[in-house]
């Protein structure tokens, strides 16, 4: 006589308790609903307008500074003299006072496009580093989140006419 082959249902009464210490486990893999990525940003003494507006969520290693933040799509806009252009998704470590490690985010300085690989604030100041050259700014150029398309100048574009009045 065979024996009998056990149901299948019993095998997900291993694996679900399995999968539930994977889960709880693993290091802060996602981040709490409560807390946006602009609130990781102020806990970290950076400004939210480092992230442009509509970011969909992030993950933050809380041990290791390491984060990805998630974006709807690339986003290009652009602020006085020059064009930035994010990617749909952002990478690096974040430490107070300190990013380093990025990734997805491009300057646009007159011909040339620079990757972003730092932002250190120093004060009321924010030096931005693509490796082989820096620029600082004022914090306060950063309170407010650009917007994908227009950046702070959202307001100001002007809609083309539907029908001439000729």
């Amino acid at each position: 006589m065979s024996p009998t082959p056990s149901p299948p249902h019993s095998l997900h009464l291993i694996f679900i308790p399995l999968l539930l210490v994977l889960v709880l486990s693993s290091p802060s893999a996602s981040a709490s609903n409560s807390t946006s990525a602009y609130d990781v940003l102020e806990e970290y003494d950076f400004p939210i307008g480092l992230l442009p507006n509509g970011v969909l969520g992030y993950t933050l290693d809380n041990s290791t500074g390491e984060f990805s933040v998630y974006l709807n799509g690339s986003c290009t806009f652009s602020i006085d003299s020059y064009e930035l252009k994010y990617s749909s998704t952002i990478t690096g470590t974040i430490s107070t006072d300190k990013l380093k490690s990025l990734s997805g985010i491009k300057v646009k300085v007159w011909w040339f496009w620079f990757s972003i690989e730092e932002v250190i604030r120093d004060g009321d100041e924010l030096e931005f580093s693509v490796g082989i050259a820096s620029a600082d700014f004022p914090v306060s150029n950063f309170d407010e989140c650009p917007t994908c398309g227009c950046g702070f100048d959202c307001d100001t574009v002007r809609m083309k006419p539907l029908v001439s009045s000729s």
